[in-house]
């Protein structure tokens, strides 16, 4: 797996990307594609994942323009045609987890450290893992869930209590779970976008119904798999949303050992926006979580919500 990034790196960035190339992000996709591979930012035992990239030529590195507001239509909301006609035409330039725009650490490098579980809905992917979440409301630990339209529809009850604790916060995992791509790109065999249209659609789908169930708008988004190009990243921030990508894979897409995700995510530096996922409960994420934490904990570590670290 490559990743084309139109910004350049730290050494100890690019030593964390080259880490996660094995790891899996797919764990929202069902069993028959998920990638079975095992990675970890602290040195943990890897193995290659098989990973469907698509078909489409490689990007160029060429950095991508600053992302600027989109022209709202008359009525003041910015429109799926408003989109369409001011990114059309745009060319991406990156694919992978860490286009220009998208936020991929905290602002501070203090012992402060992001949760975030990803919630995926559809086949395989509808699961709760109350094992994981119940452990968080025990410790008071506070997460961000990024959550998808269809997961919503399958735990609607769930849903909503979560949704009314202030622990946790809320955010846009898309509509259809799909890797957000202007070309039609995939990524564990899931496919991507294929236009800024369906770009419009896959943010403001769940984005819609999370306004309507919320009360609010959500901050931040993550597409399915986390993938993304530079072009649909600034259609994200056009829409009103930051793209959250992560520091450090947690759980490699559901795929751990509870041994792994608490080697993984005991390890996180301070600053980490750490990715897991709340929607498989026979995975190994509750178990490695908790005995994470208490670790993080010991060596003063403490916990954030996105919304309090990233203003």
């Amino acid at each position: 797996m490559t990743f084309e990034q139109g910004e350049r790196m730290t050494p100890s960035r690019r030593a964390v990307l080259a880490a996660m190339a094995g790891s899996a992000l797919a764990g929202c996709a069902g069993p028959q594609s998920r990638a079975n591979g095992v990675a970890s930012v602290t040195g943990s035992p890897s193995a290659p994942a098989a990973i469907a990239t698509g078909t489409s030529a490689p990007a160029s590195s060429a950095p991508a323009s600053s992302p600027s507001a989109t022209a709202p239509s008359a009525s003041g909301a910015v429109t799926r045609a408003d989109i369409v006609a001011r990114y059309g035409h745009a060319v991406p330039h990156t694919w992978g987890f860490d286009a220009p725009t998208v936020v991929h650490a905290l602002p501070s490098a203090t012992r402060v450290i992001a949760l975030t579980f990803d919630a995926c809905g559809g086949p395989g992917g509808s699961g709760y893992d109350r094992a994981l979440i119940d452990f968080l409301r025990r410790r008071e630990i506070p997460a961000t869930l990024f959550i998808n339209s269809r997961w919503i529809d399958a735990n609607p009850a769930v849903f909503r209590r979560l949704a009314a604790e202030p622990l946790f916060e809320i955010a846009n995992h898309g509509t259809r779970h799909r890797p957000l791509s202007v070309t039609g790109r995939s990524a564990y065999g899931i496919p991507g976008t294929r236009s800024v249209a369906e770009v419009y659609d896959e943010i403001t789908g769940n984005r819609t119904k999370l306004t309507r169930l919320l009360g609010a708008p959500p901050r931040f988004f993550r597409s399915g798999t986390a993938y993304c190009d530079d072009v649909a990243a600034r259609i994200v921030n056009a829409l009103g949303e930051r793209f959250v990508s992560f520091t450090v894979n947690g759980d490699g897409g559901a795929t751990f050992t509870p041994e792994q995700v608490r080697t993984t995510v005991a390890g996180a530096p301070g600053g980490s926006i750490v990715i897991g996922h709340m929607n498989h409960p026979r995975g190994g994420t509750a178990r490695g979580i908790t005995a994470a934490v208490p670790r993080l904990l010991a060596t003063g570590h403490s916990f954030t919500r996105l919304s309090d670290a990233l203003h």
